[in-house]
C-alpha cells in the first residue's frame, strides 16, 4: 500500500490518497487535522460511503415501485368492487 506500487506494476490507485494523509500526518499537530484525508484514503480503498449510497437508492428504488405496485392493486381492487352490482 505505502510502496506506491499497484497490482499491475503502476502506481496503485489509493496511492496519492495515502501520501496525502501520510504527509498530513508528519507535519500536523492533532491527528484529527488529518481526518478528512483520512477518510479519502480508506474510501478509496473499501468504497463504503459509495456502496452506502447505492443502497440508499437501491431502498428507495425498491420503496417506490411497492408503492407504485400497490395503488395498482388498490385501483385494481375498486374497480373490480364497482363492476359487480
Amino acid at each position: 500500500m505505502a510502496s506506491g506500487w499497484g497490482i499491475t506494476g503502476n502506481k496503485g490507485r489509493c496511492y496519492d490518497f495515502w501520501v496525502d494523509f501520510s504527509e498530513c500526518m508528519s507535519g500536523c499537530r492533532e491527528p484529527r487535522d488529518c481526518t478528512l484525508l483520512r477518510e479519502d484514503h480508506l474510501e478509496c480503498l473499501h468504497h463504503s460511503k459509495e456502496f452506502q449510497r447505492r443502497n440508499r437508492i437501491y431502498e428507495e428504488e425498491q420503496h417506490q415501485i411497492r408503492g407504485v405496485a400497490k395503488k395498482a392493486k388498490e385501483e385494481a381492487e375498486e374497480g373490480g368492487a364497482n363492476t359487480h352490482h
